[in-house]
């Protein structure tokens, strides 16, 4: 396992730092958004397009890969996404920022498919496991220490956007000088999204439905932050923390699913995650360190609903139809995050900031009721059939999804369902 991780220390340090870039520009665009007058609605759009180009490029680069390479693939789309973030910074209008946030998204896209297939080669049976452990921890980790650079300047200026760019461009670094061998990517058994849905409407409306929350929360946390009187301090804490939350709920949450019925833990964490919502209207009402004890707790365990929608859609499908079915899933999720900025972002502008939080409540309520109604249409999968849970980050590729299920398989001993 160590030995593992050390043969990988670039492609992890690499990752931190795309990382640390990544989730500092989310937040700041938010932030900067807000003080230049974007209606919240205009903010969600240009958010939304985020998730539009993140679909492209999870698409593409696996293309693009086979055509020049991982190093070459990765170092153009991290200079591509390196000078985005400061095309930002100069200029400022919501057409220039929705055209700049879909090139982002492509590029951060096609970044994650290299790390992803890259450390999945690295790893063998016995490690895979743990290294996209190590790799989810840092993913979230990193995006959540991103938000603490936040302090470093005033979103105002400049200085944020260079912050951003320098960090993008130093993953470069270690993941140029690299010696792995470039992964293959293998073609999965095509499956459509109707078979999916009538596979497991649960695990379709969860993973939709954790795309419009997600996809919402990280692009208009920061811009409700503010509407509700938030410093600046506490705006960056406000984001960083459900994403270190996240990392403790993980397990607890993973064994229970293992464990139990998969759909009580999810239909419990559904309601759960839509109480907390208005948890948050009411802490909105009380002081920053109230505000900043829900939120961690709504995030901490909002982000494994995505996980579970995809644990339980794998409990019934056969297992060489997996890995095209984590494709699926990716663009099913992504469709979500492309729509929840704008769903949300209209709310808000049309009711307020405390909008924000009432949109997420309604969205894991409708998941919790759907849940409960399934289980009154169909039995709970056979044990022996039920896999395991597996984290998978926020933001995500196929390939990341396809490791997922891998390792699953591989825990099965790649048998196929009954």
């Amino acid at each position: 396992m160590i030995a593992a991780i050390v043969a990988a220390w670039a492609l992890f340090v690499g990752l931190s730092m795309m990382m640390l870039g990544i989730g500092l520009q989310g937040t700041l665009l938010g932030l900067r958004a807000t003080s230049e007058g974007f209606a919240t609605a205009t903010t969600g759009l240009v958010m939304s397009a985020y998730y539009a180009g993140f679909i492209g490029g999870s698409w593409s680069a696996p293309f693009l890969v086979r055509r020049v390479g991982h190093i070459r693939v990765f170092a153009g789309l991290a200079s591509l996404a390196s000078a985005v973030v400061l095309i930002h910074a100069l200029f400022v209008s919501p057409p220039a920022w929705f055209a700049m946030r879909l090139v982002s998204g492509f590029a951060v896209a096609g970044l994650f498919v290299v790390i992803e297939s890259w450390l999945n080669h690295a790893s063998s049976n016995e490690t895979r496991g743990k290294i996209l452990s190590v790799y989810m921890i840092v993913c979230v980790g990193s995006m959540g220490l991103g938000q603490l650079f936040l302090n470093l300047a005033d979103p105002g200026e400049a200085t944020l956007f260079i912050v951003a760019s320098v960090l993008v461009s130093l993953s470069l670094v270690p993941i140029s000088l690299t010696r792995h061998a470039a992964p293959p990517i293998d073609a999965p058994r095509p499956i459509s999204l109707g078979e999916l849905y009538r596979a497991s409407p649960l695990g379709f409306l969860g993973c939709l439905a954790s795309g419009v929350a997600q996809g919402a929360f990280f692009s208009l946390a920061a811009v409700y932050a503010v509407l509700v009187g938030l410093d600046l301090a506490s705006t960056a804490w406000f984001i960083a923390l459900p994403l270190f939350g996240v990392i403790v709920v993980q397990y607890p949450v993973g064994i229970l699913s293992d464990r139990l019925d998969r759909r009580i833990v999810l239909t419990a964490l559904a309601l759960m995650v839509a109480a907390l919502a208005l948890a948050n209207v009411f802490a909105s009402f009380g002081s920053d360190a109230l505000q900043l004890v829900a939120v961690t707790a709504f995030g901490g365990l909002m982000i494994p609903l995505y996980a579970l929608a995809i644990a339980q859609m794998n409990d019934h499908i056969d297992s060489d139809q997996m890995l095209g079915a984590s494709s699926r899933m990716v663009l099913i999720y992504g469709v979500g995050s492309m729509f929840g900025p704008l769903i949300v972002g209209a709310v808000m502008q049309s009711v307020g900031a405390l909008g924000f939080f009432w949109s997420l409540s309604v969205v894991h309520l409708v998941v919790g009721i759907f849940a409960l109604y399934r289980m009154s249409r169909r039995g709970p999968a056979a044990s022996e059939q039920q896999g395991g849970f597996v984290l998978v980050a926020p933001r995500t590729t196929q390939v990341a999804a396809g490791i997922a299920v891998q390792i699953l398989d591989e825990g099965t001993g790649g048998q196929e369902p009954a």
